[in-house]
């Protein structure tokens, strides 16, 4: 039987706490690296932690990397988180350059050294949707908090691609959307009430 959430499994994620995450808002979530199953499942997440090199030649080397493409360009129900979300763009500037999904087109890029801006970005930080109407956005109280792991974050071709910026210390893309397919720089499993409303809007598609 095809699981309803298939969480990819390519050795890059802590896809346990992702899935509990499902299971606290009522969804059955399946933890699978067999691309069959996540092509049989109507709804596909990829999380990710570490290096988008790496990351990328996993996905590749066990087939994983078509079976994404395929189910994000039908327009089926997909969720991008951290890494998940770079991996979609055009190419990632993290210790050289390496060509992504190119799913979305755009380039992955390093904040900026700065006196007294530590890097990677972890913490809390406000999320300010700027496209209120976005389906994981529902039911989100004003000034929404989430927590970030990361060093590195998309910058969309397409502007219209990002419905929510967060800043450290500029404006930077936190989310995307377009059609059924959705990826956030933070870590939904990890932002409390705010996470668990964006991982049961995602769940109700």
């Amino acid at each position: 039987m095809a699981a309803e959430i298939a969480i990819v499994d390519y050795g890059m994620a802590n896809l346990r706490s992702v899935q509990k995450a499902f299971e606290r808002v009522g969804a059955a979530a399946e933890v699978t690296a067999d691309p069959e199953r996540v092509a049989a499942a109507r709804k596909v997440v990829l999380p990710g932690v570490g290096a988008f090199r790496d990351a990328i030649a996993r996905l590749r080397e066990t087939g994983l990397a078509q079976t994404i493409s395929e189910h994000v360009r039908a327009d089926r129900p997909f969720l991008g988180i951290c890494l998940g979300l770079q991996l979609l763009f055009t190419r990632s500037h993290e210790d050289g350059l390496f060509p992504g999904l190119d799913l979305f087109g755009g380039d992955v890029v390093r904040f900026p050294e700065r006196p007294g801006l530590k890097v990677p970005h972890m913490g809390w930080n406000t999320l300010r949707p700027t496209r209120p109407d976005c389906p994981l956005f529902a039911g989100l109280p004003p000034d929404p908090a989430a927590y970030f792991v990361h060093s590195y974050y998309p910058v969309p071709t397409d502007p219209d691609l990002t419905v929510a910026v967060a800043e450290y210390p500029e404006p930077f893309c936190a989310a995307v959307w377009r059609g059924n397919v959705f990826a956030t720089q933070f870590h939904p499993e990890k932002s409390q009430d705010v996470g668990l409303a964006i991982l049961r809007n995602f769940a109700r598609l």
